[in-house]
């Protein structure tokens, strides 16, 4: 097809090479232009001609389309305007205008879910991505980190008469069990889910390609029994049933973030996320917050020792092993930083949502995970980003938006949510047509694609 689409555009005298000529802004202002003609002559007669929609194409030209890295510290513009266009959604969310299909932009809760997927898909990068290791069980941490606040945030313990608090937010008076402020329990979360990265990690990376798939797809399908099951185990060893996920009823209420009276009081910091009047901005920018640190966490392990080590063992194992990289330490730090990140996103979710249940952690959740990383493209930062809201998007508001607007414009009363995975195989398959390296795929693999991996005989290289 894309043979046929550079054959069709040769006879109006654009040719692939003559594209390929062009600088990269002079692409990027082509395909603007592209857009924006699609818009005023297709879109504009159908939507209306709105203000804001002008007005967002205009913002979006001028950060995509000049060449940035040629001005002085122009390499942190990128990453800085889409910080800001981040921070600032809430305020410009009411005056976006309506989207083509998708009908509207995402709503400040599935802003929030979107950062939380995110993180997700950043931590399985680092696996998956980074390492070259399979893995379908990462709900395992995410389970972890969402039982961790469980427990320790909120009345759970008090059936066993544990009472605590330690800068628990929203506890009424004479409230019992285990309340600690959720900026702890995010790194007890992160902390349990890394030790259990080691602890799965240790007896399964000596396996490898699809023999550690079909374990840890064992790992994903284990955790989702232990949360169904989870309110009687070890009676055959204590005596008596030990309730650790509370079965099917779930977990709740877990206690909502804050920074409590005294930060309230003498720095302004929210003291209670849920009773705050612009509750679901302040869940939206924490998210954001918390993306940020994973994002600087991921981008220093990509270029430290490790990181290098991470893409031999991906690139050839046996060659990195001969050059002295420890395979073992090597994949356990990968499977403990990829749940670490977990951990952290599955306590802050369940802060949230105000509540853990069995129903969350389905084997579904992990390819999920793993579709978003490969849509975007593996070992890519950018791109995995984009992925992760993307289909976060989809699976929470999108596909039930693209529904109605199907329905209203022909007539029909088909409800699309039940095609959602249908609908991501789909996508997958168009992208691996069309982008197999992902969306924005990483330099390394780009190169791989459009260059070729080959080696070159070294005779034939003394000989050029």
């Amino acid at each position: 097809m894309r043979d046929g689409l550079w054959a069709g555009l040769a006879r109006l005298g654009w040719t692939e090479e003559r594209w390929n000529a062009l600088q990269s802004w002079q692409r990027r202002a082509a395909k603007a232009a592209i857009v924006l003609v699609l818009g005023v002559v297709v879109l504009a007669p159908i939507y209306g001609f709105d203000l804001a929609a002008y007005l967002a194409f205009l913002v979006v030209a001028v950060i995509y389309v000049p060449d940035w890295s040629r001005v002085r510290y122009g390499n942190y513009f990128l990453p800085l305007a889409v910080l800001v266009l981040c921070f600032t959604y809430p305020y410009y969310l009411p005056h976006m205008p309506k989207l083509p299909i998708f009908t509207a932009f995402p709503t400040m809760t599935t802003a929030f879910t979107m950062t939380i997927f995110v993180m997700m898909a950043l931590g399985l990068n680092i696996v998956v991505g980074y390492a070259g290791l399979l893995d379908l069980g990462y709900v395992a941490f995410y389970a972890i980190g969402a039982y961790t606040a469980a427990w320790l945030a909120s009345p759970q313990a008090d059936r066993y008469h544990w009472s605590f608090n330690l800068g628990g937010v929203g506890v009424p008076p004479g409230l019992g069990g285990i309340h600690v402020s959720i900026w702890l329990v995010l790194i007890a979360a992160a902390c349990l889910a890394g030790i259990a990265g080691v602890i799965i990690g240790l007896p399964t990376l000596r396996l490898r390609g699809d023999y550690l798939a079909i374990v840890t797809l064992g790992f994903g399908e284990i955790v989702g029994v232990v949360a169904t099951n989870g309110d009687c185990l070890f009676q055959g060893f204590t005596g008596h049933c030990v309730n650790i996920t509370n079965g099917p009823q779930g977990i709740n209420p877990i206690d909502p973030p804050g920074f409590g009276h005294w930060l309230h009081a003498h720095l302004g910091l929210p003291d209670n996320f849920l009773s705050a009047s612009n509750s679901l901005d302040l869940f939206f920018w924490a998210g954001i917050v918390l993306v940020l640190f994973v994002v600087f966490c991921s981008r220093r392990l990509r270029d430290s020792k490790l990181g290098r080590a991470w893409v031999a063992i991906r690139e050839d194992e046996t060659a990195a092993a001969a050059m002295g990289v420890p395979l073992m330490r090597t994949k356990t730090w990968a499977y403990a930083i990829g749940a670490f990140m977990g951990g952290i996103a599955g306590a802050f979710l369940k802060s949230e949502q105000g509540g853990a249940f069995n129903t969350d952690f389905a084997f579904q959740f992990s390819i999920f995970v793993l579709c978003m990383v490969i849509l975007g493209g593996m070992g890519s930062i950018w791109g995995v980003i984009l992925g992760g809201a993307f289909l976060a998007y989809l699976n929470i508001e999108g596909i039930a938006n693209i529904g109605g607007w199907y329905n209203n414009t022909f007539g029909k009363n088909t409800d699309l949510t039940k095609y959602s995975y249908g609908i991501y195989g789909v996508i997958l398959v168009l992208v691996m047509l069309f982008r197999p390296a992902g969306l924005i795929p990483s330099a390394r693999r780009a190169a791989e694609f459009e260059l070729g991996v080959e080696d070159q005989p070294l005779m034939d290289a003394r000989a050029t």
